[in-house]
C-alpha cells in the first residue's frame, strides 16, 4: 500500500490529474473489496488485497494533495486546520473499521465483513464524483517528471524533503508496531480493565485518541507553546520524534516486569498509546501539511507519494530487524525488553540527529494559483 503512492503520483502529476486519478483508483479499490467479498480462496485473497493495495495506495498522495489544492494565497493560512480535519476524517474511518469489522466477520462471515466497507467506499466515490464541479482542478503536466532533470529548484526542494522523510521513516518503524509487538505483549498481560480486552482490541485507542487530540492540540497545546516558543512545522516533528522514545520505553519496562513473572495490567499499555498518539499528531499531520506546502506546484502528488513511501521504508526496517535477530537455533537475539530498548535507542539517535537538520532547513512555501485551472464535465 505504501509503495504504490509513487505510481499513483506519477499517474496524477503527468497523465490524469489528481481528481481523475482518485476516481479511477477508487473504482479499483472497490473492486478489491468485491473480490474479497465473493471469493474466499487464496487466489481471491491475493487478487483482492492486490487491488486494494493499488487503489488505496495509489490515491493516498492524490487525495492529500487535492485537499491542499483547494486553498490559494488568500486562504493558505487555513491549511493547518484543513489537514487536521482531513486526518480527523481518516481516523473516524480507522476507528469504525476496528469497532465494526470483527463483529461483522464473526456474525456474518467474510463476505459481509469485506463487502460492507466496499459498499461504503462505492458510496463515497459517488459522492466525490457529485462534487466534481465544486473542486479546484489542477491539470496534469506532461513535463512534470522532466522537471526533475531540468528544474534545479524543484529538484533541490524534493531532495531536501527526502532527507526529512528518512528521519520520519524511523517514526513509522516504531508506530506501526502497535499492531504487532504491542499486541503480542498484550497477550501476556492481565487484560481485565473495567472489561475483558482482546489483545488486539486496544488498537482502537489510537484512532479514538487522535479524534480527541486533534482539537486539543489545535486549541490548547499549540497556542500554549506559541506564547513562549512558536511551534514551526519542523519543531513539531522534532518534538514528535522525541516523544516516540518514551512511548517505547514504557513497553520495555512492562516487558521486564512480565519476564520477572509479574502480571502487568493492560492499563499500563494505555499510557504508551497516549504517548504514541501524541507523537503521531506532531509528526504525521504536520508532515502532511509540510510536504504539501514545500512541494513545487507541479509535483505535489509526487512529493506526497515520497512521504507515504517513508511508511514503507520504516516497515521494511522493522522487518529487516526481525529477520536479523533470528538465531539459527530458533532463539531471538533481541528478546524481551531488549527488543523495545533497541528501537527506543534507534529512535533517540534519530531524534537527536534530526534537530540540526531541522535548524538548517530553509522553508519555501509553494501554493497553487487562486482560480480553478480546469473544469471537468
Amino acid at each position: 500500500v505504501y509503495t504504490f503512492p509513487i505510481l499513483g503520483a506519477i499517474l496524477s502529476d503527468r497523465f490524469l490529474g489528481k481528481y481523475r486519478t482518485i476516481m479511477l483508483l477508487s473504482i479499483v479499490y472497490c473492486l478489491g473489496h468485491l473480490t474479497l467479498a465473493i471469493d474466499d480462496t487464496r487466489v481471491g485473497l491475493a487478487i483482492g488485497l492486490g487491488l486494494i493495495a493499488m487503489g488505496s495506495g495509489g490515491i493516498k498522495p492524490c487525495v492529500s494533495a487535492h485537499v491542499g489544492d483547494q486553498f490559494g494565497q488568500t486562504n493558505a493560512h487555513l491549511l493547518t486546520k484543513v489537514f487536521g480535519w482531513f486526518y480527523f476524517a481518516i481516523n473516524v474511518g480507522a476507528l469504525a473499521s476496528i469497532l465494526f469489522a470483527e463483529p461483522l466477520l464473526n456474525r456474518f462471515g467474510p463476505g459481509v465483513a469485506f463487502g460492507v466497507p466496499g459498499v461504503l467506499m462505492a458510496i463515497a466515490t459517488v459522492v466525490f464524483w457529485m462534487g466534481r464541479h465544486k473542486f479546484a482542478h489542477i491539470p496534469p503536466d506532461r513535463q512534470a517528471l522532466d522537471l526533475l532533470k531540468n528544474d534545479a529548484e524543484g529538484l533541490f526542494a524534493i531532495g531536501r524533503l527526502l532527507i526529512i522523510y528518512v528521519f520520519i521513516a524511523m517514526f513509522w518503524a516504531l508506530f506501526d508496531q502497535q499492531g504487532s509487538a504491542w499486541v503480542l505483549q498484550a497477550e501476556r498481560m492481565d487484560r481485565h480493565f473495567i472489561v475483558d480486552w482482546d489483545p488486539s482490541q486496544a488498537q482502537w485507542l489510537n484512532p479514538a485518541l487522535v479524534l480527541l487530540f486533534i482539537p486539543l492540540f489545535n486549541r490548547v497545546v499549540y497556542p500554549a507553546f506559541d506564547r513562549f516558543w512558536p511551534l514551526t512545522p519542523l519543531r513539531k516533528i522534532s518534538l514528535g520524534l522525541l516523544l516516540t522514545v518514551p512511548a517505547f520505553l514504557l513497553p520495555a519496562w512492562l516487558e521486564a516486569r512480565l519476564d520477572a513473572g509479574e502480571s502487568g495490567n493492560i492499563a499500563w499499555q494505555f499510557g504508551a498509546y497516549v504517548l504514541m498518539t501524541a507523537a503521531e499528531i506532531l509528526v504525521s499531520i504536520t508532515a502532511l501539511e509540510f510536504s504539501y506546502t514545500q512541494a513545487p506546484n507541479r509535483m505535489k502528488s509526487l512529493v506526497m507519494g515520497a512521504f507515504f513511501s517513508s511508511v514503507a521504508l520504516g516497515n521494511l526496517f522493522t522487518a529487516a530487524v526481525n529477520v536479523f535477530i533470528q538465531n539459527p537455533d530458533g532463539s531471538i537475539a533481541l528478546d524481551g525488553p531488549s527488543y523495545y530498548l533497541f528501537f527506543a535507542a534507534a529512535m533517540a539517535v534519530t531524534a537527536v540527529l534530526f534537530i540540526p537538520v531541522a535548524i538548517c532547513f530553509k522553508e519555501r512555501t509553494y501554493i497553487q494559483e487562486e482560480a480553478p485551472v480546469e473544469a471537468l464535465p
